[in-house]
């Protein structure tokens, strides 16, 4: 027996999804902290209130993700999709 006897190969699929999770997560109140029009972390930033920048907000809306998936079919497996659902 290999190994700690505290980790089992059973769970490293588990570790790998929360581990999936939790990077997506950090990535997402990252690209929030720094990038969100709404959010004023500085001293500065929050005293000037309620800006009305339309530009800032479309760039944060229009992030990359958003414009390569755009036009495109909603779906991850396309050949598999359409081998089910195409009659022949």
């Amino acid at each position: 027996m290999g190994g700690s006897p505290w980790i089992r190969p059973e769970v490293y699929p588990l570790f790998a999804a929360v581990g999936v999770a939790v990077t997506m997560c950090s990535i997402q109140l990252v690209r929030n902290i720094f990038t969100n029009p709404e959010v004023r972390v500085t001293k500065e930033n929050r005293l000037a209130g309620v800006l009305e920048n339309q530009d800032e907000g479309e760039r944060y809306a229009e992030h990359a993700v958003r414009k390569f998936v755009r036009g495109r079919a909603p779906e991850i497996m396309h050949s598999l999709n359409s081998s089910f659902s195409d009659p022949k």
